[in-house]
């Protein structure tokens, strides 16, 4: 397993394709696995690998407190996608074990093993189809993100209040808005900063950025501060 030299175009596109549904390198938090990954970069990812690239700054957000990060540093190769040659090598046992048991079999059995046989083969189709029964029925799961968004204004005259009541006006399906506060970023201006949940499916980044960015006489721009699975 691994994800090759992330130094390397082809290494930084493995990240990119690994990240493509992921938040961090393990688990649902930053962790030492992120930092042994960041760390093994030279430099940020390019635009174009923007699943890579939208990691990277949010990591690079945790380098003065990475020492309390959870987790235990591993080596590189410990990290990233499954080895074809794992899988294959894995397949290969399962087919020898597979071999194995077919030694076991005994051709002279009696006709009472083979009723044996029939009527365990008809349990089991049964337990199947049950099985197959309960499982239509339940909900499919909705993919969904936490995403923290970065609105920021034009200057120190824009009123902020009107600002943030033009982003919570924005009304789709699959998007509910959470908390938000004001942060300074300098010469008095102050950016929103707006907490939002979305169904994966139905509302993406771009989609929101078109629609907070519509405000042209408020908004400036908008950026993801952090984006999170759930």
């Amino acid at each position: 397993m691994g994800f090759g030299d992330l130094k390397s175009t082809a290494g930084l596109r493995v990240l990119n394709d690994f990240l493509a549904d992921k938040s961090y390198i393990e688990g649902y938090v930053p962790s030492q696995a992120d930092i042994a990954v960041f760390e093994a970069l030279s430099s940020a990812p390019s635009a174009d690998l923007f699943n890579a690239l939208r990691w990277y700054n949010h990591i690079k957000s945790y380098e003065k407190q990475k020492s309390s990060l959870p987790g235990v540093k591993k080596p590189l190769g410990k990290y990233g996608p499954v080895d074809i040659d794992d899988v294959t090598n894995c397949a290969g046992a399962a087919a020898a074990a597979a071999d194995d048991d077919d030694d076991d079999i005994d051709l002279f059995g009696s006709d009472e093993e083979e009723e044996e046989s029939e009527a365990a083969k008809k349990l089991r189709e049964e337990r199947l189809a049950q099985y197959e029964s309960k499982k239509s029925k339940k909900p499919a799961l909705i993919a969904k993100s936490s995403i923290l968004l970065d609105v920021k204004p034009w200057d120190d005259e824009t009123e902020m209040a009107k600002l943030e009541e033009c982003v919570r006006s924005i009304h789709m399906d699959g998007l509910v808005w959470g908390g938000s506060k004001l942060v300074p970023v300098g010469y008095g201006i102050k950016k929103l900063q707006i907490q939002c949940v979305v169904e994966d499916d139905k509302v993406g980044t771009d989609l929101l950025e078109e629609k907070i960015t519509a405000f042209e006489d408020y908004v400036q721009s908008m950026d993801v501060a952090a984006f999170n699975k759930i």
